[in-house]
């Protein structure tokens, strides 16, 4: 009786939300406001497939929540519809490498989206390729686009496998879209990989405050009631989200949590002070997923930080003693330990202070050189978040407890 009664009250209350899916992150509107140049740049780079040409390799990559996934699905979907009325054998699949993150599991998706009524669990990868192979060879133009594809283990293996497919087709061929959030992750690849993969190359930026604004405004028209939702309260959500880093996720995800507040409020609309509350449920859950999509070897880096904050004594500076501070060379020694317990590889010390960089970029820590106070010059690292909740994440995303 009590969860009937709660299921009622529920389904009987008011809600600022015309259709809360539209206001969800994951929904992709038919209208990309701000990326009508890049909507050009990747459908003209994938058209040649559709008189019959192999179309060449492109890699694009920019920070979270800069348009890249949307706006590649969308054009994939033009692609789709444009070859599948006029009769043309061109198709474009999509895959999100987060989730098939080895050569086995990108290959084994591909061949379950081209061969949707068979089943390929069990077989070997090679089968596998060569299957998609085959299908290829019926004058079939494929494009694959490969969403975070940082995030697969084997990528060189995988490059060569779907690359050097090419020389094996005299009608068909297989182009890819490669979509990274780590603008410095293509140094890292492979030579033979990065020419291959890196033919031509599109740097999606992050929107300004102006921009939000107006892209919040047309989702908040398809989301929300008519004048359930202030002016100021959009303005003051694409604020947060320029301010923090251009991210458009993060603006639309603050109007669903102000509109999420509002309902649990019983308001008839969403005001600023709604935006405000939303910002820091908005600020943990974004920290959180930005922890996911790290490559495994930043996680490790990310782990040792956590670790060490929590297991380690105050350090002495000048102002007192200062909790969660570490130095550089203590983190790097706790990484290698943790690399080598859990049997992965070590990288450089140079890498490492790329990742370094690269997580103070993403506002996962902060960094300062020693200074006075203390013995000799390094640099200090601290968590920019609560280190409980991020060493619990990271463990569920390393060792899946």
């Amino acid at each position: 009786m009590i969860a009937e009664s709660i299921f009622k009250s529920e389904f009987d209350k008011n809600s600022v939300f015309l259709d809360r899916n539209l206001i969800m992150p994951s929904y992709i509107p038919d209208e990309l406001p701000f990326r009508e140049k890049q909507i050009e740049e990747v459908s003209r780079v994938i058209a040649p497939a559709l008189k019959g040409q192999r179309p060449e390799n492109l890699f694009i990559y920019g920070k979270v929540g800069t348009g890249k996934t949307s706006v590649s699905k969308h054009v994939m979907k033009k692609f789709n519809e444009f070859a599948s009325n006029n009769k043309i054998n061109a198709e474009c699949y999509y895959v999100n490498c987060r989730t098939h993150n080895t050569v086995y599991k990108v290959l084994n998706k591909i061949a379950k989206d081209i061969y949707a009524e068979e089943s390929f669990i069990g077989f070997p990868s090679t089968f596998i390729y060569e299957k998609i192979l085959e299908y290829s060879k019926q004058q079939k133009h494929i494009i694959f686009i490969l969403d975070e594809i940082d995030k697969v283990r084997d990528l060189d293996e995988l490059m060569y496998n779907l690359t050097r497919a090419n020389d094996e087709l005299d009608k068909g061929s297989i182009s890819v879209i490669g979509i990274s959030n780590n603008v410095l992750f293509k140094d890292r690849l492979d030579a033979r990989t990065k020419s291959s993969l890196c033919e031509k190359e599109l740097v999606f930026p992050p929107y300004n405050a102006e921009e939000l604004i107006e892209i919040l405004k047309k989702r908040a028209k398809l989301a929300f009631k008519e004048g359930a939702i202030s002016t100021s309260a959009i303005s003051l959500a694409a604020a947060y989200a320029a301010k923090e880093s251009g991210d458009a996720r993060t603006a639309v995800l603050l109007l669903l949590k102000a509109g999420e507040i509002a309902d649990r409020l019983s308001l008839n609309i969403v005001e600023d002070e709604q935006v405000k509350a939303a910002k820091s449920l908005v600020e943990e859950e974004i920290v959180l997923s930005l922890i996911s999509t790290l490559p495994s070897q930043q996680k490790l880096v990310l782990y040792a930080i956590a670790k060490l904050s929590l297991d380690k004594k105050p350090i002495k500076s000048l102002i007192g003693l200062e909790q969660g501070v570490l130095f550089s060379g203590e983190i790097y020694e706790e990484y290698t330990r943790l690399a080598k317990k859990f049997k992965e590889s070590i990288v450089s010390a140079r890498w490492y202070r790329e990742y370094i960089s690269e997580l103070e970029v993403y506002g996962l820590i902060i960094t300062t050189n020693s200074g006075k106070g203390i013995k000799g010059q390094t640099r200090l690292i601290k968590l920019a978040s609560d280190p409980t909740k991020i060493r619990d994440v990271l463990e569920k995303e390393l060792f899946g407890n």
